[in-house]
């Protein structure tokens, strides 16, 4: 695993960056890491699924430091492992459900100068406008959450699998080694639902693909697939309509 050389500026720069961030005050915190292991702490919370999340997982970044908002608003800075003068900042996730980032955006993060006021600018341009949508639509399906998906048949000894209306598509199995081939073909399990998930974000021929994949593994080892429309959802009870984005505001630091 690659090993960048740690700068010793990443904190003062990041509390320059804070006081130029507009809204409320925003405060740091500074650590460092004596090995990769110890960066996964808040590296695994990063809601980013681009360049700064790839940074994240393939370099041993030495320090970090999180910038955090009173209305539980998280940035994560880091080096730019390959460009000396650069950091790079990604959005860190709310603490809630997984069910509530149901069909919400990643905010992902971006690449960012080592000047404060240039990547305050782009921050607030380019990054600050994301992760505050997405906060917001996380923050509605925590407070009206989804009704619990209806879960394809079981078979026994078989994986059984639903497309359901949204895109996604659903799997169900009693059968361990089962369980590992649909986690390495990007199934996540909800449970909740009691269900093996593909999410609908990866696309109709991504989906195709994958489903084919693990489907062809689970032959070698006599698992079978059926593949079936989802099972009719239960009514929901009245749900409210998505927030309206608030107006548009300026703000001069």
């Amino acid at each position: 695993m690659p090993s960048n050389l740690p700068r010793t500026n990443l904190a003062a720069f990041a509390h320059a960056l804070a006081a130029r961030l507009p809204g409320d005050a925003w405060i740091t915190a500074y650590a460092r890491h004596g090995e990769y292991s110890d960066q996964i702490r808040t590296t695994a919370g990063l809601w980013d699924i681009g360049a700064v999340g790839y940074a994240a997982t393939n370099f041993v970044l030495h320090h970090e430091a999180v910038l955090a908002r009173a209305d539980g608003a998280r940035l994560l800075i880091i080096d730019q492992p390959l460009r000396q003068r650069q950091f790079m900042v990604g959005a860190l996730q709310p603490d809630a459900h997984h069910d509530a980032f149901h069909l919400v955006a990643e905010p992902n993060g971006i690449t960012i100068p080592a000047d404060p006021a240039r990547a305050a600018a782009q921050i607030t341009r380019r990054l600050l406008p994301r992760y505050e949508a997405a906060l917001r639509q996380v923050r509605h399906n925590t407070a009206h959450p989804l009704p619990r998906r209806p879960a394809p048949p079981l078979i026994a000894g078989n994986v059984s699998m639903a497309w359901y209306p949204d895109g996604a598509i659903g799997a169900v199995t009693g059968n361990p080694d089962a369980t590992g081939l649909l986690y390495s073909h990007g199934f996540q399990y909800h449970p909740d639902h009691r269900i093996f998930l593909l999410p609908a974000s990866y696309g109709d021929r991504e989906q195709l693909a994958r489903v084919q994949a693990v489907s062809q593994q689970l032959a070698r080892i006599g698992v079978g697939v059926t593949v079936r429309p989802a099972p009719p959802a239960p009514m929901p009870t009245s749900r409210p309509a998505r927030p309206p984005a608030p107006a548009a505001a300026s703000s001069s630091r």
